[in-house]
């Protein structure tokens, strides 16, 4: 049995059960294992920590395991393969669009509607990612829930519209990248668009439509452009990506105000979520939009997917990939920079540079250490707030615990709900945390907390 056909079984089995593809990593595990390697020089080979790789391997016997109905596990999983191998030879047949590896029942087209696209090897989805970024899967870290989510929100949820949504380098717009890269072979339409240098809504639709042309002749330019739209999206399964949405939304002012000029977007985005479709629109943003809260989910298919740092495994990941020393103190570095990729990445950079890798030294500076890089980030959602949320987040960073709204209303001259609206809309814009053990509390991050100070210090 050769390599390949392992990696097609396999990817056959992880497809049915998650409705996804094997990754680059999995497939890296897979091919290790069958050629007999340990964990370590599979990790060694893809650069990757030796636990990150036997907690990928432990996900793929977990999923064998419960598809072919009996324990898989790296010691039986050659042994296992072939046996199915030979049966297979023997009583592979194909019913009712029922696809059998021996006796084991692989997928049903049934369960995802979506997976027809296989076996029509002649369907080409028309793609213009032109402006989105290429993601190399090697330096992909963590966010496996959060692709399994996007998964069931767009392919079983069926959800029209939905945000992902975080702060600036928290891996929207990678998360979303990848998702693509995944599942492009779903779609019949995949385009990105970024807002940053922002365009008329009517730009926007030409722009589209004329894109979509080059495939569908029939669609014609002319005014009735929303209808044309929704004739593709209810015509074609499609998946539309606008990129830094806050750029639309009004700067000073609470979260998520339309600029006066680009309120036509709003009403295109309640459409998308109203409007009966096959399709779905993703927005990415720093800041929540105001229908992804106002409208009514249970009577419209509309998500919100909020990214939080990465995880232990996954930040750790970041930080080797820069051959820093003194692992021990990785966990530290990762928990003080929030797990943001974009923030490790900074920062592991600066101790490369300065302190000649030594993440001990760096931890020994006892200070947060924030670099030009994550303070220009700061500097950009800082001159957004409103002046409540300014006034906010000065009087918190004076604290040294938790504030309640009345320790705000004490020390502040702005009203009751002047400091009630303002608390929401830095909720809206990922900078402001509720206490776990007590919603009424509120406090900042300590890395935002200390680019505040830093601000106090300089007026």
């Amino acid at each position: 049995m050769t390599i390949t056909e392992v990696l097609q079984f396999a990817d056959r089995l992880v497809f049915a059960h998650r409705g996804k593809h094997l990754d680059d990593i999995q497939e890296t595990v897979i091919k290790g294992v069958w050629q007999g390697k340990t964990y370590e020089n599979i990790a060694q080979e893809c650069n990757r920590s030796e636990s990150r790789i036997r907690d990928v391997g432990y996900q793929l016997w977990k999923t064998f395991s419960e598809s072919l109905g009996e324990d898989i596990n790296k010691s039986n999983f050659c042994s296992t393969i072939e046996r199915l191998h030979i049966q297979e030879k023997s009583s592979i047949c194909r019913t009712n669009c029922n696809f059998n590896f021996g006796s084991q029942t692989l997928y049903q087209y049934q369960k995802y509607p979506q997976d027809s696209q296989i076996e029509d090897t002649t369907k080409t989805t028309f793609q213009d990612l032109s402006i989105a970024p290429t993601i190399n899967p090697t330096y992909f870290y963590g966010r496996t829930k959060e692709l399994e989510t996007l998964s069931n929100y767009i392919f079983h949820q069926k959800t029209r519209l939905m945000a992902v949504l975080g702060i600036s380098g928290i891996g929207k717009t990678t998360l979303v990248k990848r998702f693509i890269d995944l599942n492009i072979q779903n779609f019949d339409v995949v385009i990105w668009r970024n807002l940053k240098l922002v365009k008329s809504l009517n730009s926007l639709m030409t722009d589209l439509l004329k894109k979509i042309t080059i495939q569908n002749q029939n669609i014609l330019i002319s005014d009735e452009q929303l209808t044309q739209l929704f004739d593709l999206l209810s015509r074609q399964k499609s998946l539309i990506v606008l990129d830094d949405v806050q750029n639309i939304f009004i700067s000073g002012k609470i979260a998520g105000q339309y600029q006066k000029q680009h309120t036509e977007y709003q009403n295109l985005f309640q459409a998308i979520a109203q409007t009966e479709h096959q399709s779905c629109v993703i927005l990415i943003s720093q800041e929540k939009a105001q229908e992804m809260t106002a409208l009514d989910r249970e009577l419209y298919p509309i998500q919100n997917l909020e990214l939080e740092g990465l995880d232990n495994l996954a930040g750790i990941e970041i930080i080797q990939e820069y051959k820093l020393q003194h692992r021990e103190y990785w966990l530290n570095l990762n928990n003080m920079y929030l797990g943001n990729p974009l923030y490790l990445q900074y920062i592991s950079t600066l101790i490369k540079d300065i302190f000649q890798g030594s993440v001990s030294q760096f931890i020994a500076e006892e200070n947060l250490i924030i670099t030009e890089e994550i303070k220009q980030l700061f500097d950009i959602s800082y001159q957004r707030m409103s002046d409540v949320e300014k006034q906010i987040v000065l009087k918190i960073s004076n604290f040294n615990e938790d504030v309640s709204i009345e320790d705000l209303k004490k020390s502040n001259s702005f009203s009751s709900i002047d400091i009630i609206n303002g608390l929401q809309s830095l909720k809206r814009r990922y900078l402001l945390n509720q206490t776990k053990t007590n919603n009424s509390l509120f406090t900042l991050s300590p890395l935002f907390k200390e680019y505040i100070k830093k601000i106090q210090t300089q007026n």
